[in-house]
């Protein structure tokens, strides 16, 4: 396959999980329209990120709303990566669900930087990097502040990943999102370090207590960094554009394998590593 068209979803953060749910149908349909292989759905899409409400949530309640969401892929016949936080012990982790067009989920990913205090308080990491396939093309994941760590998508980028995906919610204190608008935003291109197609569905909004809101702007970039669709601040909205695969060639990844010679047999020992790992379950 030569081309891929995505579509990512930008979403409200703060809602409870039935109009999650509505709103998630509604962008699957949507991008279905629009005729993309892929939809990206934020961070945690489904719980919503907003922990007051989604800490009270039972284990069938967010089960349910799963199941809905591979019933849509499944009727569309399309990819979607969805995400949910959920109980895991006596912690909760952070997932983005990997369904397939036959509305199976094929892969799982749990975040492993928490960002927040409330995060850090509820939650635990994942212990695995991401590389899965979507029609055979070689794929890996991140979501929110694991972006800002760039080996747990380099390193699946040395192993072959052509595209990163990267669910996202950027909520903060609404002093902290204007800054992270205007002087780096929440999300660095991943392009421009390893020329791989970067895929950011980002969420909006305020908090119910309105004291964080979230940055928005979430984008498609091809692998130079080079925009390719982009959504706004404020509104909830889906943006797609189509992947031309053979501009991902990796060759700053590959360059980085290579030189200085002292680090090669390191960097082929930690792929080696992450591709043993890649498939273990969140739990």
């Amino acid at each position: 396959m030569s081309t891929l068209q995505v579509s990512c979803a930008q979403m409200r953060w703060g809602a409870r999980i039935e109009r999650n749910v509505e709103r998630t149908l509604e962008f699957v349909e949507a991008a279905a329209r629009e005729g993309s292989r892929v939809l990206l759905l934020p961070e945690a899409n489904l719980t919503g990120y907003y922990f007051p409400h989604l800490i009270a949530l039972a284990a069938g309640e967010v089960d349910a709303a799963l199941d809905q969401v591979k019933q849509a892929a499944r009727r569309h016949s399309m990819w979607v990566i969805a995400g949910a936080i959920r109980r895991a012990g006596e912690h909760l982790l952070n997932i983005a669900h990997v369904i397939s067009p036959e509305g199976r989920i094929t892969y799982e990913y749990a975040k492993v930087h928490m960002a927040g205090r409330d995060e850090k308080k509820y939650c635990r990491g994942g212990n695995k990097l991401a590389l899965f396939e979507i029609d055979g093309i070689l794929c890996t994941l991140v979501i929110c502040r694991d972006g800002r760590h760039p080996e747990l998508y380099r390193i699946p980028a040395m192993a072959g990943a052509q595209i990163l995906f990267h669910p996202s919610c950027s909520s903060d204190e609404i002093e902290a999102v204007a800054w992270k608008r205007s002087s780096g935003r929440a999300q660095q291109p991943a392009g421009p370090n390893s020329k791989i197609f970067h895929c950011v569905a980002n969420t909006v909004g305020q908090s119910p207590d309105g004291k964080q809101t979230s940055s928005g702007w979430s984008f498609i970039r091809e692998p130079a960094g080079i925009v390719l669709s982009e959504a706004g601040y404020y509104q909830e909205e889906l943006i797609t554009a189509v992947l031309d695969l053979d501009r991902a060639d990796r060759s700053y990844i590959l360059d980085s394998m290579n030189d200085p010679p002292f680090l090669r047999e390191h960097w082929r020992r930690m792929v080696e590593d992450a591709v043993a790992r890649k498939d273990l379950p969140v739990e």
